[in-house]
């Protein structure tokens, strides 16, 4: 693994670096050989509150991660905990397609002590859908659509681009800004 470690509003110490490093490095452990990807870390500081925000892009996954603490070395240690968390679930996942379909063998490492524990440790509760909406999507642009969103008190809102035709969603960021969700053409 690359390790890209950026600091905003903060520099990066060796000791940092290092602590950073050290745990993201025992994800390791959960794959059959050393992925080969960058590590992109992105450790911010905003009202005394430590953010870590981790992404890990890999072929058929990506593992991100971002957790909030006062303390950044806690919070390095609870977004790692995350992410441990997105590799099981991708872990039985990939594990239950493969005892149902005989496809090849994943690329997770087989971890018969780890994954036992994991089943005491953590059930995951089945996805259940309580409810469906279904609504006209207006032709508009993307600031009606925030207007839109904002007058509902939503998150999100899904609408019809009214240039390119194509289905769009904006969305409220945790900063307080806005962003726009477009099709890859």
């Amino acid at each position: 693994m690359k390790f890209n470690i950026r600091g905003e509003n903060l520099e990066v110490t060796g000791s940092i670096r290092e602590y950073v490093e050290k745990k993201i490095s025992k994800l390791e452990r959960y794959f059959d050989s050393t992925p080969i990807s960058d590590v992109h870390v992105n450790l911010s500081v905003y009202n005394d509150e430590q953010r870590i925000e981790v992404t890990i892009p890999m072929t058929n996954l990506l593992l991100r991660g971002e957790v909030q603490h006062i303390d950044l070395y806690a919070a390095i240690d609870l977004v790692v905990d995350k992410l441990e968390r997105q590799i099981r679930k991708y872990k039985t996942k990939v594990n239950r397609k493969t005892r149902q379909h005989g496809a090849a063998k994943h690329v997770f490492a087989d971890l018969e002590k780890d994954a036992a524990s994991v089943a005491v440790e953590e059930e995951t509760p089945d996805i259940e859908i309580v409810r469906t909406k279904r609504f006209n999507l207006k032709p508009m642009d993307s600031e009606e659509a925030v207007l839109q969103m904002d007058m509902l008190g939503h998150a999100f809102y899904v609408f019809t681009n009214d240039v390119s035709g194509e289905t769009n969603v904006v969305y409220r960021r945790k900063d307080g800004r806005y962003g726009l969700i477009e099709p890859n053409a």
